[in-house]
């Protein structure tokens, strides 16, 4: 009796045993295979970002501006309504961002202050009718130093430097942030040259919003 009862329990013991590794493994399948969908899934959208990048690239002009790919302007066909091209454009951009993991990189609120300018003149303003403000402040002052100080901080050059030459010979005006400046310190010889020191941003911003200028805030 005992030994038909323990091969009972042995059996029982053996039965769940297989039930739970048979429970265990459809778990681990069914793992593998929700893993394998979503890179499958990755995958496919990482090759249609790669059509669409090289598609952007094959098409993108560069009317003023030569900053990369995400500074140009696709042409358009059968444009049905434009800007006024007698009016002055007072342009007015705040940047606050600075990518610490990239420092190597051109800055992408510099970028795209440089597209806001090449989207203008492509839609028939003329250059001389273009007026860029610059705010800098928060992180954003980092691309804004010299050779020296950005070596200093991130162990390489400065990339942004001839671009930031390029708005100012279109005549950009440029403004720091004192604030900005002693929170993250950056001092007034960290800056390049071009840089007016302003109390504060947000004064400055208010200012020439007063003066008719329209606001960027770039968030890149």
């Amino acid at each position: 009796m005992k030994k038909t009862i323990l091969s009972l329990v042995a059996g029982l013991f053996v039965l769940t045993s297989f039930s739970q590794n048979k429970d265990n493994n459809a778990e681990k399948d069914s793992i593998l295979m929700a893993t394998a969908k979503t890179d499958s899934v990755m995958a496919e959208k990482a090759k249609k970002r790669q059509e669409m990048m090289a598609k952007i690239e094959a098409a993108v002009t560069y009317p003023v501006l030569e900053a990369g790919t995400f500074s140009g302007v696709i042409p358009i066909e059968d444009i049905t309504e434009t800007p006024d091209q007698n009016l002055e454009y007072k342009l007015l951009f705040e940047l606050v961002n600075f990518n610490n993991d990239s420092p190597s990189d051109l800055d992408a609120s510099i970028v795209e202050v440089a597209r806001i300018v090449n989207l203008h003149v492509a839609s028939g303003i003329p250059l001389e009718n273009i007026f860029p403000v610059i705010v800098v402040h928060a992180g954003s002052l980092n691309a804004f130093t010299t050779n020296e100080f950005y070596n200093g901080k991130f162990n390489t050059d400065n990339p942004n430097i001839k671009l930031i030459g390029e708005l100012e010979d279109l005549g950009a005006k440029f403004i720091s942030c004192g604030q900005a400046m002693f929170i993250f310190e950056v001092d007034k010889n960290a800056l390049l040259p071009m840089f007016k020191v302003s109390l504060t941003a947000q004064t400055i911003l208010s200012s020439y919003q007063m003066k008719g200028y329209v606001k960027y805030r770039i968030n890149r």
